[in-house]
C-alpha cells in the first residue's frame, strides 16, 4: 500500500538524502552493479567482440542502476520514468565511451593484456565515469524542479525610477 505522502513530489524531494549519503548509496549500488558488469563483459566477449559485449552490459546495467538510483540512492519514492531513463542513458553513453577508450589504450600499450590488467583498467575507467554520472544524476536527472530552479543564477532585475509629480 502506498503512503499518501510518497505520492506528493514536494514531500519526496524534501526527504532526499544529503550529498554524502546519496554518494555512499550510489557507490554501493552502482559499484556493486559495476563489479558484476566487469565480470559479465569478458564472459560475453568470448562470443562477441569486446565493444559489443560492453555495449550490451552497459545498456542492461544502466537500466538496472537507473531504477536503483531512483528508488534508493536519491530516494524518489518511485521508480524512474522515461525522462530519467533517457537522461541517464546519455550519461551512460559517455561512460561507455570512456571504458572503450580506456580498453583501446590498454591494448595499444599492452597488445595481450591479462585479465587482471583488463579488470583494473575497466573498473578504473568505470569508477571515474561513475563519479561524473553521480554529479549528472544528482544535479540534473533526479533533482526536483524546485532544486533545479534554485540553482540557476538569478537574473538581474532592472529597476526604473518613475518620477512622482505631486498635484498642486
Amino acid at each position: 500500500m502506498k503512503s499518501p505522502l510518497s505520492s506528493r513530489p514536494d514531500v519526496a524531494a524534501s526527504a532526499a538524502p544529503g550529498p554524502a549519503a546519496a554518494f555512499l548509496r550510489f557507490v554501493v549500488l552502482g559499484g556493486g552493479v559495476g563489479v558484476l558488469s566487469s565480470l559479465a563483459v569478458p564472459l560475453l566477449a568470448m562470443t562477441v567482440p569486446w565493444a559489443v559485449s560492453n555495449a550490451i552490459v552497459t545498456v542492461v546495467s544502466t537500466l538496472l542502476c537507473t531504477e536503483l538510483h531512483a528508488r534508493f540512492t536519491f530516494a524518489r519514492g518511485r521508480g524512474a520514468g522515461w525522462r530519467e531513463h533517457g537522461q541517464s542513458a546519455g550519461s551512460a553513453a559517455a561512460a561507455y565511451l570512456a571504458t572503450c577508450v580506456a580498453m583501446y589504450v590498454l591494448r595499444l600499450v599492452q597488445p595481450s593484456p591479462g585479465v587482471l590488467s583488463e579488470q583494473i583498467v575497466y573498473l578504473g575507467a568505470s569508477g571515474l565515469a561513475g563519479a561524473g554520472r553521480f554529479l549528472i544524476l544528482r544535479l540534473y536527472v533526479f533533482a526536483s524542479r524546485r532544486d533545479r530552479t534554485t540553482r540557476r543564477p538569478m537574473k538581474r532585475q532592472r529597476t526604473v525610477a518613475v518620477p512622482v509629480v505631486a498635484a498642486a
